[in-house]
């Protein structure tokens, strides 16, 4: 199991932009078939050096994650959301 982690830090990281960053990422379940498990998570400690929103999904394989990341309703989110990043961070595991 290939496990992608992502950490998002919004400019404007205001409650209502972080739901609706967090609805608008999970609306990825469903629609790629190659995604085994999808969560999105808010930040709780709500500090300088946190991350607003995390997401963690999951791929059989990594070539599954490597055709997720051209997968044109992925990129549409990317497109949507790379203005509105004030930085991001990503981890890609196997377990």
């Amino acid at each position: 199991m290939i496990v992608h982690n992502l950490l998002l830090k919004l400019k404007d990281n205001t409650n209502e932009n972080i739901a609706q960053t967090r609805e608008l990422l999970l609306s990825m379940q469903g629609k790629i078939e190659i995604i085994r498990d999808l969560k999105v998570s808010a930040d709780i400690r709500r500090v300088e050096s946190s991350y607003d929103l995390a997401l963690i999904a999951k791929f059989d394989t990594m070539a599954d994650f490597q055709s997720y990341l051209p997968h044109p309703v992925h990129v549409e989110i990317g497109s949507k959301l790379s203005c509105e990043l004030a930085a991001a961070a990503a981890v890609c595991y196997e377990e």
